[in-house]
């Protein structure tokens, strides 16, 4: 085969760009490394041949290895049950750092939201029930009551933050194993409603309405706290995380090696008084998950079991067995709804689920010897 002069030309030109590319890209890196000042000359090539430099150059200095990560534990009281977090952090320090604040940021949250804390933020602000004033209240304390009105609003008063002072009743009587008349439960019922709490969110306070109002977080404070614990460790850089707060799990990243996420068990307890369920594995990642029945927390008056897990409306525990499980984006939720769709039963949580974009569920319920099981089309 012939070669032409002008084709052999272009072909020793064509070597020679390669070889000034090459020697231009080992030179600049050279430079980076050194510090040496390289030469003009060598940029004096056609504007395809540095910008192919520049990638060249971009790539090759700037691609680092991703850190190794430990994992780390930690675990202590907090709101009556117990706090673990597991997180993953490049050293110790690191970890003991996001735990401290998390710990401490903890602290503060059950100052502010605590029923249980004479003197706790939200009982000050309980004390004012009826007074027809606006009583100012800490930005945190404004958020959560924002986000449990929505809430409240939204499922038609299925949880209702106000029902406090039927929960008082029903804590009284589970602990004396005494069945509240129903003249108590009438007196309390007057003082609960959700309706009744005004937010003025320019001056950022609350008033309440009715007299005796008693405001109770427990149907999703827990979820709202693990959603703060994440915002601290973010802020520590701690991406790679699981928190458990009695039961209220939030993931962050998945673990290292671990694409699918943090494998979560559902149901092994089977002392549920919807017995001989099935075990529900679950893989979850920047996600929450929160479990609610009636397993422990109940009172049997007259041969009939009456659950932990209130109907606001009726001011009575729920009469049937019942174990929720959501999946939402967030703690807040995942806590609230397992309460909303608890009372609200199988046949009108399937039309309820639609208000609430983002969140699945499972559930199982033992109405008269008989068991039911149903989750959304996305629950996995």
């Amino acid at each position: 085969m012939k070669i032409s002069r002008s084709t052999k030309s272009s072909i020793d030109n064509s070597r020679g760009k390669f070889w000034i590319l090459s020697s231009t890209f080992f030179l600049v890196n050279i430079a980076v490394v050194f510090s040496v000042k390289v030469p003009k000359f060598l940029f004096l090539t056609n504007p395809v041949t540095f910008w192919g430099t520049a990638f060249l150059l971009t790539t090759s200095t700037f691609a680092q290895p991703a850190p190794h990560l430990t994992r780390f534990t930690f675990q202590r009281g907090l709101f009556g049950t117990q706090f673990v977090a597991t997180l993953y952090a490049t050293d110790s320090i690191t970890a003991q750092r996001a735990y401290t604040a998390v710990s401490a940021r903890m602290d503060s949250l059950n100052q502010v939201m605590s029923d249980y804390l004479d003197g706790s933020e939200i009982n000050r602000l309980s004390e004012t029930a009826g007074q027809n004033r606006f009583v100012p209240v800490s930005p945190t304390l404004f958020d959560v009551l924002t986000k449990a009105k929505t809430i409240a609003q939204t499922s038609g008063g299925r949880f209702d933050f106000t029902i406090g002072p039927l929960s008082q009743l029903w804590r009284r009587a589970v602990r004396r194993g005494e069945f509240p008349t129903a003249r108590q439960r009438r007196t309390a019922r007057r003082s609960v409603g959700y309706q009744f709490v005004e937010l003025d969110s320019i001056s950022q306070s609350v008033r309440l309405r009715r007299p005796g109002m008693k405001l109770d977080l427990g149907g999703i404070g827990q979820g709202y706290a693990v959603d703060v614990a994440q915002t601290v460790l973010h802020r520590h850089g701690i991406r790679a995380f699981l928190l458990d707060l009695g039961g209220d799990v939030l993931a962050g990243d998945a673990p290292p090696n671990q694409e699918r996420g943090w494998r979560i068990l559902i149901g092994e307890n089977n002392k549920q008084p919807v017995n001989q369920l099935d075990t529900l594995t679950i893989f979850l990642r920047n996600a929450a998950i929160t479990t609610s029945g009636d397993t422990y927390r109940f009172l049997e008056h007259r041969g009939k079991r009456y659950s932990h897990v209130m109907n606001p409306r009726s001011g009575l525990g729920l009469r049937h067995g019942v174990r929720t499980t959501v999946l939402a984006p967030d703690g807040t939720r995942a806590d609230a709804l397992t309460k909303v769709f608890s009372v609200a039963g199988i046949r009108n949580s399937q039309r309820l689920l639609r208000r609430f974009p983002g969140a699945e569920l499972h559930t199982v319920e033992n109405r008269n010897g008989m068991m039911r099981i149903w989750q959304s089309h996305n629950f996995d």
